[in-house]
């Protein structure tokens, strides 16, 4: 059976909650969160990012969260919570899925960067 991007980010969306910038900021505060900004490096360059958020474009998100590769960052643990956000909330939420397929059981959307800025977090240069 054929699957849309529509299907995709429906089951997407359904697998991964979304949460509000001061859920966010509780996160990042009392659990360590860690921050992942998968947007592509011109649109972070031209808008900044949200504070402490490392900057790993859609499309290498498996390879830096998977600890058998060369490309692995040791700032994702299975235990960490981790907070995505794009420039609209569809890479993110596609980002989180394949983290929770990944074995990744604390992963939230938080949607796009124009909702974390406009919600208080902190944003800071690329």
């Amino acid at each position: 059976m054929p699957t849309s991007v529509k299907d995709l980010l429906a089951a997407a969306n359904e697998a991964v909650p979304r949460i509000s910038p001061a859920e966010a900021k509780k996160l990042i505060a009392h659990e360590n969160a860690l921050v992942v900004d998968v947007r592509d490096p011109p649109e972070v360059a031209a808008t900044g990012k949200v504070k402490g958020a490392i900057n790993i474009s859609r499309g290498m998100i498996e390879f830096r969260a998977d600890s058998d590769t060369a490309s692995y960052d040791p700032a994702f643990q299975k235990d960490r919570p981790i907070i995505l956000y794009c420039a609209s909330g569809g890479r993110s939420a596609l980002a989180g899925k394949a983290l929770k397929e990944m074995g990744y059981g604390r992963v939230q959307n938080l949607g796009g960067f124009k909702d974390a800025s406009e919600g208080g977090l902190d944003i800071e240069p690329a």
